[in-house]
């Protein structure tokens, strides 16, 4: 990873010298623009509005048009020369408790890693956080601009996390904000319901970028010149003329009939398998079986004949039926626990 800031976090007379590393990084397929025709690369070139001649980019410069018109031009060293404190440094103004910060004001995060041989600052700041569930909020310039920010512990590590300001989160304005009715309380211990049904851990296989899966199938096809399969559409749901609580109840019975149908964890790696069904099994399930009052609610299970059992199956008379039923229970652990269910 590449360091994208150095500098030291400071509280009190404590600074711990720092270094930022990004913490997240977005994974997409990047597109070009193309001439559909050819292929060919679509190219833009900087060109000046006033003489229309190519601007090279070192001519390039930040402007602020203000409201008469003009525009006001700011050079790098117009930049450096502004004021701020917190220019290679992150002052701690107050520590908090987590859920005092609204998520909606999150942005980037940064890893900060210890400069130099002493690390035992950095480690108590991180262990104190940890031991008393706070976070820090601290000031800090980063790329061009200061930024309120949190300090928090996360595997052990420094994370500093960017806010945004409190004037740049909109505020919403909806006209069904106005609308002050009751809610019925049956719907509302029926969504309950399921939310506690659905409370947990959320499933591996859901935290997929399936869409980027798909189009990385999608280009490997076309480079290939092979026609990709398209998976079957869900049903639209429509939700116009349902019954809200019918709606709810199917939606309760539907997390649940989701949570039963895993089994417990493995024994490696807390793994949740799927019971399989019965048409699933590995042999199907016998036509006829010896006792049929003990295996009639059981699921099929592979099972080896044997001949006292399958002579028991076409022998005429009930006497040399038991005789059988009687030697097919003796030699096997498998029948023997079938019974006894």
């Amino acid at each position: 990873m590449q360091s994208i800031w150095k500098g030291s976090i400071s509280f009190g007379l404590v600074s711990i010298r720092v270094q930022l590393f990004a913490a997240t990084e977005e994974r997409g397929i990047t597109f070009h623009q193309v001439h559909a025709p050819d292929g060919g690369r679509i190219r833009y070139r900087r060109v000046c509005s006033v003489d229309g001649a190519d601007v090279d980019f070192a001519e390039i410069a930040k402007g602020y048009q203000v409201a008469s018109g003009e525009v006001v031009v700011l050079t790098d060293e117009d930049f450096a020369e502004l004021p701020l404190p917190t220019g290679r440094s992150i002052n701690v103004l107050s520590f908090v408790e987590t859920d005092s910060i609204d998520p909606i004001r999150l942005s980037r995060s940064y890893y900060c890693e210890p400069v130099g041989t002493d690390t035992r600052p950095y480690r108590l700041l991180c262990a104190a956080l940890e031991r008393t569930r706070k976070v820090a909020v601290v000031k800090v310039a980063l790329r061009g601009r200061e930024s309120v920010a949190l300090l928090r512990p996360w595997e052990r590590v420094l994370v500093l996390q960017l806010l945004l300001w409190p004037d740049e989160v909109r505020r919403p304005r909806f006209s069904f904000l106005d609308q002050d009715a009751p809610l019925p309380a049956q719907e509302v211990r029926m969504v309950e319901s399921y939310i506690d049904t659905l409370t947990g851990a959320v499933d591996p296989e859901e935290q997929v970028d399936r869409y980027r899966v798909a189009l990385e199938h999608l280009v490997e096809a076309k480079a290939a010149g092979r026609v990709m399969q398209q998976p079957p559409r869900p049903a639209e749901v429509r939700s116009e003329g349902v019954d809200l609580m019918e709606a709810l109840r199917r939606s309760v019975e539907e997390a649940k009939r989701s949570r039963a149908t895993p089994a417990g964890p493995t024994k490696k790696g807390g793994t949740r398998k799927t019971v399989p069904r019965a048409a699933d099994s590995e042999a199907p399930a016998p036509k006829a079986a010896a006792n049929p009052d003990a295996t009639a609610n059981k699921p099929a299970v592979k099972v080896t004949a044997k001949p006292a059992a399958a002579h028991a199956r076409t022998a005429p008379s009930p006497a040399r039926k038991a005789t059988a039923t009687k030697a097919a229970r003796k030699p096997g652990p498998r029948n023997a626990r079938a019974d006894n269910d």
